[in-house]
């Protein structure tokens, strides 16, 4: 005779089910464990929280570096020769990246907070080191190719620091529920002390690390000077072309301070406006010389230079995603622009009452000016009736001639030179990307009398770091973004900041220390029940319906396996019989 009776009562675990089935597809109960997580699977654990912790900085590199994305772009295209926005793969793919690992940390934590055993599914682990392996050489390569852009993590972190310190201590802080709940499920006191010993570390560290927080915007807000005035690089390159009048009339509108400008000399000595070594990337060379696309620019005339089209070009890449916002009369205007010479760019600057930045390049050695380049440019500069206080001269080069044939122009230095060689070279001016010079660096400057302009700004976190830091002016490529910082982002007075450090590491204490009360005291009840008394309480709880549905039946036969199951059937019957 066949008998079916109640064994025991399962609850739907639908949330534990997904949990478990989606990080080791494990989607049924019995695939599921208490027990503890294996050596190899607590390895995997380890990669994964590794590889989370790189494309962490990974992503937090790219957000910042925001400011540099044409920089970066540039460089693509020197190496490569055509012109592409390299950032938009590369942000596709660690967005992606950076999304799936956190995920999948987010699962292994739940598994823990909840007592299950830790088991990776294979395609997860290849999904893992994939990530892993493609942020290496990523990082690895952008390295090597543009080492320099890290020093934009250390910058930014002047910045961001104070608030990425909150964000990391309510972070810690959330975690005291996991860790409190390990150390009171824990039988071994050795790995309740470790676990608790690593997380206090972590504890203390953070709620000390404010010690080490520099920023130039922790200041008194009456010592902040004036804002750093703004000089249009190429003009305004996200508005129109770049090195063409309307961008520079563009920068005018913004009310820039000065333009700076790339020169280059044509063929038969006129000084024009080209950052690139060829015409491939800004003109429609391609279209009116083929044969000649990939020649020097300065090995053009300046006839055939002004037949060329600089503007199509910026339609047609749309270099700042700005061209789908622009009218068709704008779009028309921007269609139609022409290479640029250096005296147009002067006599605009002049009509305008602006300085003028001026960045030139040497011809090559095969070029009939290779040797009075610097003189042509002076020539254009004299001609073109802008007053010489408002050139800006960057030129190392026969700097004594220059400075003989025009002693009115602001020498410049483009290096970090000792005070004594600036004043003895009679230079007033130094121009460093911003990364180059320190706090102790524009302090010196500025109380020698030395003015300091550092390229390129174009984020305004940056150039509110810039202002505390009492830079005089920087040089940007956006400075239709930077006039609309009218005070810096933020500034708070050291006492204030003092406040809120003690303040959040107050309440954190007090959150984690009632976390680890309550988890102890919910770990003790438990522990008070036997698993008979459980099974009794979950069952009187439910209705006779919800018990016939969800229980479990199990066959027996034969007298042995009655004799076996004695009890079990015995506690049951009694159960959904009453």
């Amino acid at each position: 005779m066949v008998k079916h009776q109640p064994l025991q009562v399962y609850e739907r675990q639908l949330c534990l089910s997904c949990l478990t089935g989606i990080y080791g597809c494990r989607w049924k109960r019995y695939q599921r464990s208490h027990d503890d997580t294996t050596k190899w699977e607590c390895l995997w654990s380890f990669i994964l929280f590794c590889t989370f912790s790189l494309l962490l900085v990974w992503f937090y590199f790219w957000w910042e570096a925001h400011n540099d994305y044409s920089e970066f772009n540039w460089f693509l295209y020197n190496r490569s020769g055509e012109w592409s926005d390299g950032t938009v793969p590369i942000l596709a793919a660690t967005a992606a990246g950076f999304t799936y690992i956190a995920f999948l940390t987010i699962l292994a934590l739940c598994h823990v907070a909840v007592g299950q055993q830790l088991n990776l599914h294979w395609l997860h682990k290849i999904g893992v080191t994939a990530a892993l392996l493609t942020t290496v050489i990523s990082v690895i390569s952008v390295t090597q190719m543009w080492g320099e852009e890290w020093d934009v993590v250390w910058i930014s972190l002047q910045a961001t620091g104070p608030f990425l310190h909150i964000g990391a201590l309510a972070a810690v802080t959330a975690l005291a529920w996991l860790v409190a709940g390990q150390v009171a499920r824990a039988e071994k006191t050795r790995f309740q002390l470790m676990v608790v010993l690593i997380y206090l570390s972590v504890l203390l560290m953070l709620y000390f690390i404010p010690l080490s927080i520099t920023s130039p915007c922790i200041m008194e807000r009456g010592s902040l000077k004036a804002a750093p005035t703004i000089i249009g690089h190429q003009g305004a390159p996200m508005l129109a072309p770049e090195n063409t009048l309307l961008s520079f009339n563009r920068a005018l509108q913004r009310n820039v301070s000065g333009l700076e400008a790339d020169v280059t000399i044509s063929l038969d000595g006129v000084p024009f406006l080209l950052r690139d070594r060829t015409l491939r990337r800004t003109t429609n060379v391609r279209r009116v010389f083929p044969q000649r696309q990939y020649d020097d620019a300065s090995l053009f005339n300046w006839t055939d230079l002004s037949s060329l089209n600089a503007g199509q070009w910026f339609l047609k890449d749309d270099p700042f995603w700005t061209v789908q916002y622009m009218s068709t009369s704008e779009r028309w205007l921007l269609g139609n622009q022409t290479v640029c010479s250096l005296e147009q760019m002067l006599k605009l600057a002049a009509r305008s009452n602006r300085s003028a930045l001026l960045t030139l390049h040497r011809p090559p050695s095969n070029h009939p000016h290779h040797h009075d380049w610097v003189n042509l440019t002076l020539d254009s500069v004299l001609r073109s009736g802008i007053p010489q206080q408002q050139v800006m001269w960057t030129v190392d080069s026969n700097r004594e001639m220059v400075r003989k044939a025009a002693p009115g122009l602001q020498q410049t230095s483009v290096q970090k030179l000792p005070l004594d060689t600036l004043h003895h070279k009679g230079i007033s001016r130094v121009l460093l990307r911003y990364n180059q010079a320190s706090a102790q660096d524009i302090k010196l400057y500025n109380e020698n009398n030395i003015s300091l302009t550092l390229y390129w700004v174009n984020e305004p976190w940056l150039y509110s770091l810039l202002w505390c830091s009492g830079v005089p002016s920087v040089s940007s490529e956006a400075p239709q973004v930077l006039r609309k910082v009218h005070y810096p982002l933020w500034l708070m007075s050291p006492d204030e900041y003092c406040l809120i450090w003690i303040f959040t590491d107050l309440i954190s204490f007090a959150v984690v220390l009632g976390i680890f009360i309550f988890q102890k005291w919910r770990m003790s009840g438990m522990r008070s029940y036997n698993p008979e008394q459980i099974m009794l309480s979950a069952a009187v709880r439910r209705s006779s319906r919800d018990v016939n549905n969800m229980k479990e039946k199990l066959i027996f036969s034969g007298k042995s396996h009655q004799t076996t199951s004695c009890w079990r059937l015995t506690l049951c019957q009694g159960l959904f019989h009453d």
